[in-house]
């Protein structure tokens, strides 16, 4: 049996639950190409040690609540590396997620003293914690999920909310507030350019 603390939805989030005024958000696709690669999985988590995740079917296009949750102007999203998921969430669901918050980018911009951004990496060094991404790799197409899946999939947000509070002191403390916002702000349309075909262009260059 999975963890208690894990439960899994099959095609939509259930009426009525709430994440409170931010929620954590990942999601497991069966490869890294939105075009091509199905979205599998959406996990969430308010950040209380509990997390949801909502398994997708093959030709699925609809899942209301949680587009309208993605979709809220009044719930923060926390993702890491939103840009991928951003677009996944568009391209299979229809959701265009706001407001968002990743800490891959506020990482990049507090922690200029390394290169490693990577969650495992984060939660190492911010929190003291040793993520295993021994399942990262796997089928997330599978009608059910594995102990070792659902465990691993819930480890990729449980942690987002602990890692947004390090990262804000960090970059209060460097003065990139408002510069992380305008990076947040913009991800819905980089999202979208990796959508209709730019993903490897940088449009500010000459």
């Amino acid at each position: 049996m999975p963890a208690k603390n894990i439960t899994v939805h099959t095609g939509d989030l259930p009426d009525g639950l709430s994440f409170g005024a931010s929620v954590a958000v990942d999601t497991e696709t069966l490869g890294l190409n939105p075009h091509r690669d199905r979205l599998c999985l959406v996990q969430l988590s308010a950040g209380d040690g509990t997390a949801h995740l909502v398994q997708i079917a093959k030709g699925a296009t609809t899942a209301p609540n949680l587009k309208s949750l993605l979709q809220n102007p009044k719930v923060l999203k926390i993702f890491h590396f939103a840009r991928f998921d951003v677009a996944v969430l568009e391209q299979n669901l229809g959701a265009k997620t706001t407001p968002i918050y990743c800490t891959k980018i506020a990482s990049k911009l507090a922690r200029t003293y390394t290169d490693r951004h990577g969650l495992k990496d984060l939660t190492a060094e911010l929190l003291g914690i040793e993520l295993s991404k021994q399942q990262q790799s796997s089928d997330w197409a599978a009608k059910k999920l594995s102990d070792q899946q659902l465990a691993y999939a819930a480890s990729d947000v449980l942690h987002l909310h602990a890692l947004k509070q390090h990262l804000d002191y960090m970059l209060a403390r460097e003065g990139r507030e408002d510069l992380a916002r305008a990076c947040f702000d913009f991800l819905p349309k980089r999202a979208r350019l990796d959508l209709v075909g730019f993903p490897d262009v940088d449009i500010f260059s000459h």
